[in-house]
């Protein structure tokens, strides 16, 4: 006789389900974003959570976190404050300076595990502009990358196991890199075909891929062209 093995077979067969999927639940609020990191044992995906209150101007950072990570975080949140009246972003006090008597903390769950390494940058960012403007990051995309002061994407390692992870995730989208598209070539077609990615050299490419329709920059009003 022919075995039927359904959704009730597999269960008794495997056991309950090791790892559960709650990409679109921890994305319901303001202040996270999906990161992509590189372990021994290959890829993950890594969420990214940030809350302000009133306070003195701390950064606090939780989650294990290495001294490159940390470092990160700061450069993080300094490009951010140089770049707030740029994306018009203000904290609860309606200052530009978003750490003018408010405190931000940035957590990295999964605590037992140690994160380390240069590829959290564009992810921070992403987070806190989103935590500062109010607004949902799209809960398919992930991303990797480090920033610098000046707002360059740097490249990072390990690319192919970075989106094999997000593929696994169920994400539609991944934001790497521009420098990093060679490595694209190293990835399974059939990944690659359910992906679709979006390379970036600065933050603003990478905001405007995070976010639903863009994210708005306030430009400068428009000089005269002189004929002299």
């Amino acid at each position: 006789m022919p075995i039927l093995i359904d959704f009730h077979a597999l269960k008794d067969i495997l056991g309950p389900p090791m790892y559960e999927m709650e990409v679109s639940q921890r994305l319901s609020q303001p202040g996270v974003a999906i990161g992509l990191a590189w372990t021994p044992l290959g890829g993950e995906i890594m969420f990214v959570e940030a809350s302000r209150m009133d306070g003195e101007g701390q950064l606090t950072l939780t989650g294990q976190l290495g001294d490159v990570m940390k470092e990160s975080a700061h450069l993080a949140i300094s490009w951010l404050r140089s770049n707030a009246k740029k994306y018009q972003l203000t904290n609860a006090f309606g200052s530009f300076d978003l750490l003018d008597n408010t405190d931000i903390h940035l957590h990295f769950p999964a605590g037992a595990v140690t994160k380390d390494g240069p590829s959290a940058g564009v992810t921070i960012v992403t987070c806190l502009a989103s935590l500062f403007s109010g607004r949902l990051v799209r809960s398919d995309v992930a991303m990797t990358g480090e920033i610098t002061l000046r707002g360059l994407v740097l490249p990072v390692g390990g690319i192919k196991d970075k989106v094999l992870a997000a593929h696994r995730a169920g994400l539609k989208q991944v934001i790497i890199p521009r420098r990093n598209e060679k490595d694209l070539e190293g990835i399974p077609g059939n990944v690659r075909q359910d992906l679709s990615f979006v390379t970036a050299s600065c933050p603003d490419e990478v905001l405007n891929a995070a976010f639903d329709g863009g994210f708005t920059v306030k430009t400068r009003p428009g000089l005269l062209n002189s004929k002299l």
